[in-house]
């Protein structure tokens, strides 16, 4: 049973070091090319949600998307509207920067505290039971 245990945490260590290590090593490109293929994906009416709560207006401002930040603009309902808006794009860079830090810092803490578990459970896997006779073979 103490086998089993030991490859599923394995396993677990492997998939959470690969994740945690990813969440640290994604640059700031990497973290644009995501928030814009999701931004694409998104409805209005999410668009529309997401701008109000983070009183933000569009994604990004760049020559590359300038049609889609018009278009944005005239759908956007944030209460910025009035002043000039900040973009959602910087916003969410800012917060998504943050939480990828913490969340690859923990994830690695957590990784090598499995990783101990599964060297605990290999060194007293075949431990004798004091309680047997001494003379047995196992």
């Amino acid at each position: 049973m103490l086998f089993f245990y030991m490859i599923i945490l394995f396993i677990v260590f492997l998939f959470q070091f690969g994740v945690s290590c990813s969440c640290l090593a994604m640059n700031q490109g990497q973290q644009e090319k995501l928030l814009q293929s999701s931004w694409r994906i998104m409805s209005n009416d999410t668009r529309i949600s997401l701008e109000k709560k983070l009183d933000c207006c569009g994604l990004f401002n760049s020559p590359l998307n300038q049609m889609d930040f018009k278009s944005d603009l005239a759908l956007c309902e944030a209460p910025c509207i009035q002043k000039s808006c900040v973009t959602c794009g910087l916003k969410m860079l800012q917060h998504s920067s943050e939480a990828l830090k913490i969340l690859g810092g923990v994830g690695l803490f957590f990784s090598f505290t499995e990783i101990l578990g599964v060297w605990l459970a290999m060194r007293y896997r075949n431990q004798k039971d004091p309680r047997a006779n001494p003379s047995a073979f196992l």
